[in-house]
């Protein structure tokens, strides 16, 4: 269990000024922005290798006026992103932490692509939901693997240390909760006691500890969970115990597209683009362009907590891009066959219902009419065979809730005034997304962990070196 130790006297073996705990992509992002500012951070990271939830994800970073989105001929701005953030969540998140966020992404992925040499295209063949411009940005590959790959990359290279297999257990605070050191356990059972003078916590949320997801997210707590296992709460718990604030603790990610039983994400360009889930039954049970971050809920009321995604081959193409998709075929996850008929036999479910599902669905096409869940269906083509199915379930993925921090990622006291040295990045900090899932616009994590990682490793730099 995540503790604090108040303890002005205890010895610390060594001491850097910039200490970042967790190495995903808001750990990664830190450590180079507070290295550019004479931060000389040290990253420790509890894997063996860095991974984290980041890595399990699709890699894409939304940002607004970019150059990649001048070269498409797109308009978007920082204030149209905010207005989107703001109308998923309906109001109820923090308007200057979105202001922040959403100015802030153009320029660092920009810094990214430029400084660090990170090869970024825009995702410009479909739209997500709740986007009202074509803004998602990812590497070649469309995958979080990637990203974090070449995060670290770019980490090394500029000679900053990554402690590894180094998992911290408690932080070492004076009695004013300025942090003074922590102390990380080797698999050995050996510890080490570092020393710093400033602190960013960039090691998620709480998606896996089950003790925790029931009590702020009880709709999810037995849902598959598609995060890092090493999320346990620790940067809330450590925070709680230093005064710090929490916030938005019941906001998540869900995702109500996940192959069963292998495992791996389906991108939700299979619905945006004009597909649609049943259930065993055969039919439709919801509007499935809300977004999928509400729609794990939604797909987990179903009978077995089991739907099939449904899409054609054209769609197939566009879900190509994506390195998760690619593998979910080569695993035998998405099945394709010739006729409603056949498709119906290949995932069991009721001939007549899905063929009156599929003949609904093509008369709302047609007529350019929305469906009886508010689905608007005129923007979309009709499907063609070959008909694809792929076996998904609902998840949760990562949780939006956690420490309140400033627009330079300080965490704050209930009160608003901030802790002595402490910062929060990504899924450690409060998100953006508010209170409920149907919060989450796509992105939120990625936005959050990119812009107030940047912002927390300088502002933590700084700090350090007597400049804040």
């Amino acid at each position: 269990m995540a503790g604090v130790e108040f303890d002005e006297a205890v010895p610390l073996e060594a001491g850097v000024k910039v200490a970042i705990v967790g190495a995903g992509a808001a750990g990664l992002v830190a450590a180079l922005a507070a290295a550019e500012a004479g931060g000389e951070p040290l990253v420790i990271e509890r894997d063996p290798v860095p991974c984290g939830s980041t890595a399990l994800s699709a890699g894409l970073i939304p940002a607004a006026g970019t150059r990649w989105q001048r070269e498409h001929g797109i308009d978007d701005s920082a204030a149209q992103f905010a207005a989107d953030v703001a109308r998923k969540a309906e109001g109820l998140t923090d308007s200057a932490l979105v202001a922040r966020v959403t100015q802030a992404s153009g320029p660092a992925i920009e810094w990214l692509a430029q400084t660090h040499a990170l090869p970024f295209s825009l995702v410009d063949d479909f739209d997500y939901p709740g986007h009202s411009a074509r803004r998602m940005h990812g590497l070649p590959s469309r995958s979080g693997a990637e990203l974090i790959d070449r995060l670290r990359a770019a980490v090394e290279a500029r000679g900053i240390p990554i402690l590894t297999s180094a998992h911290v257990t408690t932080l070492i605070a004076a009695p004013d909760g300025r942090v003074r050191g922590l102390v990380a356990q080797r698999p050995d059972g050996t510890e080490e006691r570092v020393g710093c003078n400033a602190l960013v916590l960039a090691c998620n949320g709480y998606g896996g500890n089950k003790d925790l997801v029931a009590r702020h997210i009880p709709e999810l707590a037995d849902a598959l969970y598609f995060g890092h296992p090493g999320n346990q709460g620790d940067a809330a718990l450590w925070g709680t115990a230093l005064g710090a604030a929490l916030e938005d603790m019941s906001g998540h990610q869900g995702h109500g597209s996940v192959a069963h039983p292998h495992g791996i994400l389906i991108t939700w360009a299979t619905m945006m683009e004009g597909g649609f889930q049943v259930n065993a039954e055969g039919c439709r049970f919801s509007d499935e362009t809300h977004g999928y971050s509400e729609q794990a809920a939604v797909v987990l009321a179903q009978p077995e907590g089991i739907v099939f995604s449904i899409f054609d081959a054209r769609i197939a193409r566009v879900a190509r891009q994506f390195e998760d998709f690619r593998n979910a075929e080569a695993q035998g996850a998405v099945l394709a066959v010739d006729t409603v008929e056949a498709l119906a036999a290949l995932i069991e479910v009721p001939g007549a219902a899905l063929g009156q599902t599929f003949a609904h669905v093509e008369r709302c096409r047609r007529e350019r009419t929305r469906d009886g869940f508010g689905r608007d269906w005129s923007a979309t083509a009709a499907l063609e065979p070959a008909y694809h199915a792929v076996k998904v379930t609902g998840a949760l993925f990562h949780t939006q809730g956690g420490l309140a921090v400033d627009a330079t990622a300080r965490v704050l006291r209930p009160g608003g005034t901030r802790l002595p040295n402490l910062f929060a990045a990504g899924g450690a900090a409060r998100g953006v997304s508010g209170p409920k899932a149907s919060g989450y616009l796509s992105g939120n994590g990625l936005l959050t962990a990119v812009t107030l990682g940047q912002a927390a490793g300088r502002a933590a730099a700084g700090l350090a070196s007597g400049r804040g």
